[in-house]
């Protein structure tokens, strides 16, 4: 990992480079919490561990600043841990392999955890700086942003001072985030009957892989596949054949677009060419649909062991006709800020559990306007209950709302201006960050998102630039120093 730890600036891949060596995918960050307060601790700053399982550490202004506006600086420190099908790897155990690919790192067949890692590790820094002019400074590091924003829920009020908070979250350089998607979860349960197996079948396993995937809220504007979607459809299509399914097995996170899914189907045997005949007609229709986004898409059919049972043929035919007719992708884009997707639904999981005789699905759906999400909501509420399917809602949490006058986005365009010869560009996101979560029980903070260029987060293909880290970093220095007082 050194040649990591080497990259300039040193004093932000040095601290990352030591996340990439401690495992903290979402709900397994005792490790990682330990490692942050250890941090805080051995600087002698004040540091703080919630019951949220946040870390707060503290930092005094430096001589001759003590008047300036405190700033809080806001990270996550879970990741979301995708990795291809093919890499053995246990986000809960092992080290991310990550490496210098041209202008980028990436990782080995994993996601790399640049989101939000390096916007964490400059946070640290900051703290771990003796030459950055700054006043006073915290620096809020929340725990299980990915899978239900938990830390930021559960952060209390009066544990921080800060009048400016500077969230690390954000994801192209160059462009100032005042703004974000709110969010909710679907959860989707079907209950089914087994039946036995008929004679004369054979069982055959159905793949759908080398997908993209990426994150749901970022990356749902490129059109990508959806491998749950692909998988039902190549089903629906088998109707005729007389195709039985016996387990499915889609997705994995909720705010990562799918890119597998695998099944046990079973066929006729006398019927078994015509249904690999058919799937790879639907599977070259597939691919010439998706052929820009996705080159690497497969679809394979193998010889399968024989299960036990089946899932009931009236239930099959019921979720086949949902997850057809479900909602996905983009669904409207924002009228008053061209190329922004104002509402979206990512179909994340489809799973059957044959002892609990359950098919659980998930969908994620975002919204800047909150009566959209909720319209959203409805549509999916009524394609699964219509099916036999029921239908909650869960993790729902605030878009932030942009305020254009904010004195903090004004400093900072004038900081980047006087560096770089232009302004930033102000931009909202469809992906939710924190702030609006953190507003409700801190009102007054003036909020801001800023961050280095990472791609395809959520995906075994994140990857993050290297010129754009050393320009955030600069950048993120220049506007401490620019902080205005008190």
């Amino acid at each position: 990992m050194s040649e990591i730890k080497n990259i300039q600036p040193t004093e932000v891949w040095g601290i990352f480079d030591q996340m990439l060596q401690i495992p903290r995918p979402s709900n397994h960050e005792d490790a990682i919490q330990a490692w942050a307060v250890k941090f805080g601790k051995d600087l002698g700053l004040e540091t703080i561990h919630d019951e949220a399982g946040n870390v707060i550490i503290k930092k005094p202004a430096t001589p001759g600043m003590e008047n300036r506006k405190t700033v809080v600086l806001q990270g996550h420190l879970d990741m979301v841990p995708q990795k291809n099908s093919d890499k053995e790897h246990d986000f809960t155990k092992d080290p991310i392999e990550a490496f210098i690919d041209g202008d980028w790192v990436t990782a080995k067949g994993t996601t790399l955890g640049a989101d939000n890692g390096i916007g964490s590790s400059a946070a640290m820094a900051v703290l771990a700086s003796k030459t950055i002019k700054h006043g006073p400074v915290e620096v809020l590091l929340t725990a299980t942003e990915e899978t239900g924003m938990d830390g930021a829920n559960g952060l209390k009020a009066g544990l921080l001072d800060a009048d400016i908070l500077i969230n690390t979250d954000s994801e192209d350089e160059g462009e100032l985030y005042v703004g974000c998607a709110g969010g909710e979860d679907a959860n989707i349960t079907f209950t089914y009957t087994e039946e036995e197996v008929p004679v004369g079948f054979t069982a055959l396993k159905l793949s759908v892989t080398g997908l993209k995937g990426g994150h749901s809220g970022m990356d749902i504007i490129l059109g990508r596949g959806n491998s749950i979607k692909a998988f039902f459809r190549i089903l629906n299509a088998a109707e005729g054949l007389g195709v039985r399914l016996a387990s499915i097995d889609g997705g994995s996170l909720r705010n990562a677009i799918p890119r597998e899914a695998f099944g046990v189907v079973l066929v006729e045997e006398a019927k078994a060419a015509d249904f690999v005949a058919m799937v790879d007609e639907v599977a070259d229709q597939i691919k010439a649909e998706l052929a820009a986004t996705e080159p690497d898409m497969a679809i394979a059919v193998e010889e399968a062991e024989m299960p036990e049972t089946l899932i009931d043929a009236k239930t099959q035919k019921n979720i086949t006709a949902a997850v057809v007719a479900c909602p996905n992708g983009v669904i409207r884009m924002s009228d008053s800020m061209p190329g922004l997707v104002e509402t979206s639904t990512n179909l994340a999981i489809f799973k059957s559990d044959a002892g609990a005789k359950t098919i659980e699905g998930a969908c994620l759906m975002r919204s800047s306007v909150d009566t959209a999400k909720t319209e959203l909501a409805s549509r999916l509420k009524a394609v699964f209950e219509l099916a036999g399917g029921t239908v909650t809602f869960s993790g729902a949490y605030p878009g932030w709302k942009p305020n254009m006058e904010s004195p903090i986005l004004k400093t900072m365009q004038g900081v980047y201006n006087n560096k770089w010869g232009k302004v930033p560009k102000i931009m909202a996101i469809h992906a939710g960050l924190e702030c609006g979560i953190l507003a409700q029980n801190y009102p007054h903070w003036d909020m801001i998102s800023f961050g280095p260029t990472i791609r395809f987060p959520h995906s075994p293909d994140e990857k993050v630039n290297v010129e754009t880290v050393a320009k955030f970093w600069e950048f993120l220095v220049l506007t401490l120093e620019s902080i205005p007082e008190k």
